[in-house]
């Protein structure tokens, strides 16, 4: 969210255990020999028909670049391909807008299975964009740990509901490993906006194309970058209402989801010795009232506020980022008997808020949060030069009179010799 994306997502763990002994952080090591997968989803509605792409229809040109990406796939790449209105030609919106089919199922890439299965493709009916992506992202249960939609339309949906925008953060609510690119194939602005909706919602890209260079082009990188592993595979956690209740963490990556107006806490265990480095992103996706922000801050579990977040300043519009970094004080210390500071161990509450107002009705399912944390050796800066104690101090002082003295009787000499005036 945050994006991100930063893309991460994975589940580990019951939040439960988690609450009681700290979350272990996730990695992505396992996925990283598994084959890419990846299911196309294609609008074959009859917006299609448009001859408007280098003089021949949208239909031919998609036809001809799915060709040429189907013959570019390792041969180790699960492939599965549906599409959308290409059955249904009748008036009756409520049959049109059930009209989604899988003509290729998820397996590994058979090129002149998928050809074939393509080149049938006539443009037909309606664009049930919601329904195709909740029916692919079925398609693609149990096919591996990332997993990715590639979305290729020329409109926008003309089924709501479901509304794509609200599939896509359902999807992204499920904590699973799911992304979805978009790409509009000679897109206008509605279409566009529906589009980066769908894909910043799951962490995925949007793209547009204009010719069939270009939509090759784009086809063959969203599928390339299914091949590629998500750097690091963050670990679903749930936030509480208060620090009492809050599950216990410990240093890694962290994804939730936080309603409009909510607090979310979480506890983090630092030593004495240690430094608490923690951040936040949250990813806007969906329209929201301006005057937005987020705030990240640390409290001791009584509620006494430690220190509050700065803006990270990620450099996107999509994602809002907020980070912090804390250590015991001296003032903070206890002491053993012999007077020397005991290395105690602080459990520090991490509050997540936000000032956010939807544009819209809808409230769930909340922002996507990614939360990271990190525990260092401490890194104190070093105490301001002071002046000492006892004859050190007395010893700094005459001096300091001795040389005031000095100066001040050297310049009224030279006043009175230069003017004659005491």
């Amino acid at each position: 969210m945050i994006h991100r994306k930063l893309s991460f997502v994975a589940a580990i763990g019951l939040i439960a255990a988690s609450a009681l002994l700290g979350a272990a952080p996730a990695h992505a090591d396992e996925t990283e020999t598994e084959p890419p997968v990846v299911e196309l989803v294609l609008d074959v509605s009859g917006s299609m028909k448009a001859a408007d792409i280098d003089g021949e229809t949208r239909m031919v040109v998609a036809k001809r670049a799915f060709n040429d990406v189907v013959d570019a796939l390792p041969e180790t790449t699960q492939l599965g391909i549906r599409v959308l209105g290409a059955t249904y030609g009748g008036k009756n919106k409520k049959l049109g807008c059930q009209d989604t089919q899988q003509i290729v199922k998820v397996g590994q890439v058979n090129r002149v299975a998928a050809k074939n299965a393509i080149a049938t493709l006539q443009p037909t009916g309606f664009t049930p964009i919601g329904l195709a992506l909740r029916s692919a992202a079925k398609d693609l249960e149990g096919a591996g740990a990332a997993r990715r939609i590639v979305l290729i339309t020329d409109g926008e949906d003309t089924c709501t509901p479901p509304d794509p925008c609200d599939v896509a953060r359902q999807l992204a609510a499920q904590g699973t490993d799911l992304v979805v690119d978009t790409l509009g194939l000679a897109p206008d602005e509605k279409t566009r906006k529906q589009l980066v909706c769908v894909a910043q919602a799951t962490g995925g890209t949007y793209a547009s194309a204009q010719s069939e260079e270009e939509l090759t082009d784009r086809i063959k990188q969203l599928v390339d970058r299914a091949a590629k592993p998500v750097p690091v595979t963050p670990a679903v956690v749930a936030g509480a209402k208060d620090c009492a209740t809050a599950p216990l963490l410990d240093a890694g990556v962290y994804t939730d989801r936080e309603l409009i107006g909510e607090h979310r806490f979480y506890r983090v265990a630092v030593a004495g010795d240690q430094e608490l480095r923690a951040s936040v992103s949250i990813a806007l996706d969906r329209p929201l009232n301006r005057d937005y922000g987020i705030l990240l801050k640390a409290a001791t579990v009584d509620g006494r506020e430690l220190v509050r977040g700065v803006d990270a300043g990620s450099g996107r519009s999509d994602v809002l980022s907020a980070g912090l970094r804390w250590s015991l004080t001296r003032d903070d210390e206890e002491e053993e008997e012999d007077g020397t500071a005991k290395k105690s161990t602080d459990t520090v509450c991490l509050v997540v808020s936000n000032s956010f107002a939807s544009a819209t009705a809808a409230r769930a399912p909340g922002m996507p949060v990614e939360l990271s944390i990190d525990v260092v050796a401490a890194s104190q800066a070093p105490d301001a030069p002071g002046l000492g104690r006892g004859w050190l101090l007395l010893f700094v002082l005459a001096l300091a009179g001795l040389v005031a003295g000095v100066l001040a009787g050297w310049l009224t000499r030279w006043w009175v010799a230069k003017w004659g005036v005491n």
